[in-house]
């Protein structure tokens, strides 16, 4: 134990750089990812006969390994951050489309044909009814994907992406047991600060929608900050 306590104070300053690092390259997938899934998961909502495709095909691209994936990519994008970033866009995409498509479709037709008898447009609708609605459900898939991203992305160090897995790959190379597991676990925390952020934000939503939950700490912190 204090080995690797003496190891994360001597490196600290490196450890926090690749964290940095990491947390770009996630929100920078997120940039993409985001749109890109809500997108889809609106549009197979709205048309049902392709949800059955493009859920199989997001399902696929998660299938794939990550290394057969950014080899697949390098030829095209060289290598760095561009062929991660496209790799992390595709992991992120099922859970966001799965999300956005189950809570548009899982709300109330009572409420929808309320909208259509106020003269609303199915675009009013839409952003007026469905997705304030069903952002909570949407969120939990957002938090889904921002979790296999910190850990997928960590895997782009092989192909020169930087971010936390560059110590890990090294701690390998090396046989530096103290870098692998110190590094592993400073993933694992972001992994669980991003979960726990955005479970905070969807008990908020659900708690907007009239939904009676207990609520974690840093949900409650937010009621009190939010108008």
């Amino acid at each position: 134990m204090a080995s690797y306590i003496e190891f994360t104070f001597d490196h600290s300053n490196e450890l926090v750089e690749l964290l940095i690092e990491h947390i770009e390259l996630v929100l920078q997938t997120l940039v993409f990812a985001l749109p890109l899934g809500i997108l889809l998961g609106v549009f197979i909502a709205y048309y049902q006969p392709a949800a059955v495709t493009v859920l199989w095909g997001a399902g696929v691209a998660m299938t794939i390994p990550s290394l057969a994936l950014f080899g697949l990519l390098i030829p095209i994008l060289g290598i760095g951050n561009p062929p991660v970033i496209v790799a992390l866009v595709l992991y992120a995409q099922l859970p966001i489309i799965r999300n956005t498509y189950i809570g548009l479709t899982s709300v109330d037709q009572s409420i929808i044909e309320a909208g259509r008898g106020v003269g609303m447009t199915k675009w009013q609708r839409l952003y007026k009814l469905q997705i304030p609605i069903a952002l909570p459900v949407m969120i939990a898939g957002i938090r889904n994907a921002i979790v296999i991203l910190i850990g997928v992305a960590t895997v782009g160090a092989y192909v020169g992406a930087g971010g936390l897995g560059f110590y890990i790959f090294t701690g390998i190379y090396q046989a530096n047991v103290e870098m692998v597991v110190v590094t592993t676990i400073v993933v694992s925390l972001l992994a669980l600060v991003f979960d726990y952020g955005f479970k905070s934000i969807e008990q908020i939503l659900q708690l907007r929608n009239g939904e009676e939950i207990p609520l974690t700490w840093g949900a409650k912190l937010l009621t009190r900050a939010l108008p």
